[in-house]
């Protein structure tokens, strides 16, 4: 028995060195453009909190917004990648007007448990950096395959999104809230690997490639936060009931 205890721990060791080696995998100079890429992410992360910030002050956030920060996502993608500058600057455009888009849940967030809302940030962050990591740690190409999978779910969600809005059941919102996380957790996975695919075949966009990254991010921390201030709502009112 000891043996075979010390067998399974010495192949678990064994398992988790060959993971580590896998970052070897990953050239010099995608290592580079990786840094770049999560760089450009916080301080995009940065600039969409002071998005929310001046909607909180301001209350600018809104259907406006949000059709601006598509605008400005559009532009970004179009502009050639000599024009770094113009580029990075649309790049925090974008997560600043993405930022007060949301605003409002955030407020709302704020004024219900300001704690949840810190929660869901560091859940999200936990999700991302766990994910991501996995597949940075995973053969190349491993997960490549899950772009059609997920391609599908988004389908699913648009028609769940059409029916919800027509029948407005709460179980169509419900599985959507779940399925969305399941599929926008997903796209961590691919997105990561696809850029690392990517940068190794000389596509180095850290900008655009930031971008992504950055919607995969607020998809998943818009449901966490949703999630958890409906489950925290729910047992509110069941505290009440029992008093009651």
């Amino acid at each position: 028995m000891d043996s075979f205890s010390s067998y399974s721990s010495q192949q678990q060791q064994e398992w988790a060195y060959d993971s580590f080696k896998n970052f070897g995998l990953i050239s010099p100079a995608v290592k580079s453009h990786l840094k770049l890429v999560y760089l450009s992410l916080c301080f995009a992360l940065l600039a969409s909190a002071v998005g929310a910030y001046l909607h909180i002050i301001w209350n600018i956030g809104g259907v406006l917004t949000t059709f601006t920060t598509l605008g400005c996502m559009s532009w970004l993608l179009a502009i050639p990648l000599q024009e770094e500058k113009k580029r990075v600057s649309l790049l925090m455009a974008s997560a600043l007007l993405q930022g007060a888009s949301i605003g409002p849940l955030i407020k709302l967030a704020i004024n219900f448990d300001p704690s949840i809302l810190v929660m869901a940030f560091v859940g999200s962050a936990i999700v991302f950096g766990c994910f991501s990591g996995a597949a940075m740690l995973a053969k190349r190409r491993e997960y490549l395959y899950l772009g059609g999978i997920l391609s599908s779910g988004v389908s699913i969600l648009l028609w769940l999104h059409f029916a919800s809005s027509i029948f407005g059941t709460s179980l169509f919102l419900n599985f959507m809230l779940y399925f969305g996380l399941l599929v926008f957790v997903g796209y961590m996975i691919y997105d990561t690997q696809d850029i690392i695919e990517k940068a190794h075949l000389g596509d180095l966009d850290y900008v655009g490639h930031a971008l992504t990254l950055f919607t995969d991010f607020i998809a998943v921390f818009v449901r966490i936060l949703i999630i958890m201030m409906k489950n925290a709502d729910e047992r509110e009112e069941r505290r009440k009931r029992r008093r009651d």
